[in-house]
């Protein structure tokens, strides 16, 4: 049964599949495309295969029930998300994703105890574990490639950058309100670079610690502060708010006042700065094995699901810019340095562990490359006024900041 629902799976490519009895099966689709193999170890995880593909073929790989055969774990998974992404389907999972559909706005429920513990889940691992991939900076969201030939060193740096372009930081000493502010390289490159007085707010102890840790040592503990908060606690006024990688965990019964909270604390010539990951073909469900094991309540929004939030709030939308491939980019960058540390996490960790970090990293790569997800950045205002009339004002502040 599982080789006749893959047979019409694959539509591109070819895929071959080793069964727990040896046999290898090539599966050829009708249209050119990668090769890779599969083999499916124990006669447990192909019944897990055919009754929750979505959910049971991460978990597989983690206990090496499943694993790539002649190829890597992301030739393997890039064949099977261009099939997908070419309509190829099976049948249980187009029912199973109804009810995902269905069900989100429940999962996605995020009250403040439940969004620490969400956050804790992830953002509270061994802080090591994040210095052996991301950037020295410990930017842990989509980098931004101008030519695409940066390192991911300068990437981080210009997104840092473009995004501060956008927040028109015009005057020392504007107050800026960070939500979701990891471990403080974006609040410390406002105050440092632009002169702003900055207050960073988390959920995670862990990071909370470091950032804290970092502007002491940078001697910037006069003009950045962190707290450990929930961006429904703030309640003072800010000159602008900037938020990058958090949206994705507020959840979509919560859109409203997110957006009421970004209003409410704008003064009243305020400029606020979302980035986030988004999806281009509509709205979805969050794929349920990255729920189960890596973000618990999060979920990454089509526009059409922010934009109506945004307008109930009375802001205006004065910017929003689509980064396509970036994501993409800044992942694989993330991979190759995950697997040329892999030893030094696998001491921290386990096997299993590493197994589900690869299948996440090389998963979300392809998310951009083959499945439609992108990342937004909007800019909002209280004002229609508030900005000039054209945008040229962010492209002459980048240039500045790149050529000081």
């Amino acid at each position: 049964m599982l080789i006749a629902i893959l047979s019409r799976f694959i539509r591109c490519g070819t895929l071959a599949v080793r069964m727990p009895d040896g046999r290898v099966h090539e599966l050829r689709g009708g249209k050119p495309g990668p090769s890779a193999g599969i083999a499916i170890n124990t006669r447990r995880a192909v019944r897990r295969l055919l009754l929750d593909p979505s959910l049971a073929l991460g978990e597989c790989y983690m206990d090496g029930e499943v694993e790539p055969l002649g190829c890597t774990l992301y030739e393997l998974l890039d064949l099977l998300t261009l099939n997908l992404a070419e309509g190829g389907s099976h049948p249980g999972e187009r029912l199973l994703h109804a009810w995902r559909v269905l069900k989100r706005r429940l999962d996605q429920l995020n009250p403040a105890p439940r969004a620490r513990r969400n956050a804790a889940h992830h953002y509270d691992l061994n802080g090591r574990l994040y210095a052996l991939f991301l950037d020295r900076d410990r930017q842990y969201s989509c980098a931004y490639f101008p030519t695409g030939q940066e390192s991911l060193e300068e990437a981080q740096a210009a997104k840092k950058r473009h995004i501060a372009a956008k927040l028109r930081l015009d005057r020392p000493g504007l107050e800026v309100l960070d939500i979701g502010s990891g471990w403080g390289g974006m609040a410390l490159t406002l105050a440092r670079d632009f002169g702003a007085r900055v207050t960073g707010i988390t959920l995670s102890t862990e990071q909370l610690e470091v950032a804290r840790a970092r502007a002491a040592e940078a001697g910037l503990a006069d003009r950045v502060r962190f707290e450990l908060m929930d961006y429904r606690a703030w309640n003072r006024p800010v000159d602008r708010i900037v938020s990058v990688g958090m949206f994705e965990h507020v959840g979509l019964a919560h859109y409203r006042s997110f957006f009421r909270v970004v209003r409410n604390t704008l003064r009243e010539d305020g400029v606020a700065l979302i980035h986030a990951i988004g999806r281009s073909d509509g709205p979805g469900a969050t794929n349920p094995w990255l729920a189960k094991y890596i973000f618990p309540g999060g979920y990454s929004p089509a526009l059409s699901e922010v934009l109506p939030a945004v307008e109930k709030s009375g802001l205006w939308v004065t910017d929003i810019e689509i980064l396509r491939l970036h994501y993409a980019e800044t992942l694989r960058h993330w991979r190759s340095r995950f697997a040329g540390n892999r030893d030094a996490i696998a001491s921290l960790y386990d096997e299993r562990f590493c197994r589900m970090f690869e299948f996440y990293l090389a998963g979300s790569e392809l998310a951009f490359r083959r499945m439609g997800h992108m990342n937004w950045q909007m800019q909002l205002a209280r004002r229609v006024d508030t900005l000039p009339l054209t945008r040229d004002y962010m492209v002459e502040a980048e240039r500045r900041t790149v050529s000081a």
